[in-house]
């Protein structure tokens, strides 16, 4: 039995939502394998041989990968999907988008977002937007599953030895194409690795009050800035901000919601954040359920304040 990782790249390196994935199969049992697909990926598909639990990396390149099509890495991963029980992604965009064509081709059903391993047939995934988790048992005889990384810590990414086999790229399926992106070019960590959030809820009341209330906080702790799906719709910060159910779902070192009520889809997008501190002055807010440290207080004079103490 050998499980078998699909990496995301970005052609020099590996992203650390793979990490995560690589940890959740080492817990499936078996030798775990990466695929590395991708347009002159050669340094990822070395840095994937680095990481630790790895055996093997698996390594097409292909124009036909430079932008991650679903539709041709579909092709390649069902190329060599029958040597192995369990095929894993990240949930992520890119995770989302390939897996359900990959457990459709094997007519097999996908177990979606596990955020733990009980054993090589059973799976716990959350559901009812966190408040529930359900244990799912497969007896198909391959699994395609998508891994929640924040459930995992992610596998040391040196240490490892595993061999590179190169494999003869599937040809374009010519099904879609690539037209374009935009590229948003952040002065600050990514929101889903950020080590520390500073998130604001619509009690802030404005895009002006998040910049003059949060940034400071934010570039004092060298926190990414993040933000409740109220505040987003309310045109207060952008979607990519979004923390919650419906938006991202992140588990940083340290958690600093302000303003913040904690809805249900909220509170699925953070709770497994190792530090919360809630500052909210409704001593009935949700989110001090979650909060491992909580002030009640007017976010509009405790959030200066404690810029001025960093």
């Amino acid at each position: 039995m050998a499980c078998l990782v699909i990496a995301e790249h970005n052609n020099a390196s590996i992203k650390g939502a793979t990490l995560n994935t690589v940890t959740a199969a080492l817990k499936c049992g078996g030798d775990v394998h990466v695929l590395v697909a991708g347009e002159n990926a050669g340094a990822a598909a070395a840095a994937a041989a680095q990481i630790s639990g790895v055996s093997k990396v698996l390594h097409a390149d292909s124009a036909a990968f430079a932008h991650g099509l679903a539709e041709n890495m579909e092709a390649q991963i069902l190329g060599v999907a029958s040597s192995y029980s369990h095929i894993l992604f990240a949930a992520t965009a890119s995770g989302k988008n390939i897996a359900p064509r990959v457990a459709a081709k094997l007519d097999v059903a996908q177990i979606s977002d596990i955020i733990r391993v009980e054993n090589a047939d059973t799976f716990d995934r959350p559901i009812y937007a966190g408040n529930a988790i359900a244990t799912v048992h497969s007896a198909d005889a391959t699994k395609v599953i998508t891994v929640r990384t924040t459930g995992f810590d992610p596998a040391a990414a040196t240490g490892g030895s595993a061999a590179v086999d190169v494999l003869s790229a599937s040809a374009d399926g010519g099904l879609s194409t690539f037209m374009g992106s935009e590229i948003a070019k952040l002065d600050r960590p990514e929101l889903t690795a950020a080590k520390i959030i500073v998130s604001g809820g619509r009690a802030l009341g404005s895009s002006d009050k998040f910049a003059e209330v949060l940034t400071p906080l934010a570039d004092k702790l060298g926190a990414a800035l993040g933000a409740s799906r109220a505040a987003v719709d309310a045109g207060y910060a952008p979607n990519d901000w979004q923390v919650g159910q419906t938006g991202k779902i992140v588990a940083p070192q340290l958690y600093i919601a302000a303003g913040i009520s904690g809805a249900i889809q909220h509170l699925a997008g953070m709770k497994d954040s190792k530090v919360i501190v809630a500052i909210n002055k409704d001593p009935e807010a949700p989110i001090f359920s979650v909060a491992d440290y909580g002030l009640e207080a007017d976010l509009f004079v405790a959030v200066p304040e404690l810029v001025a103490a960093l």
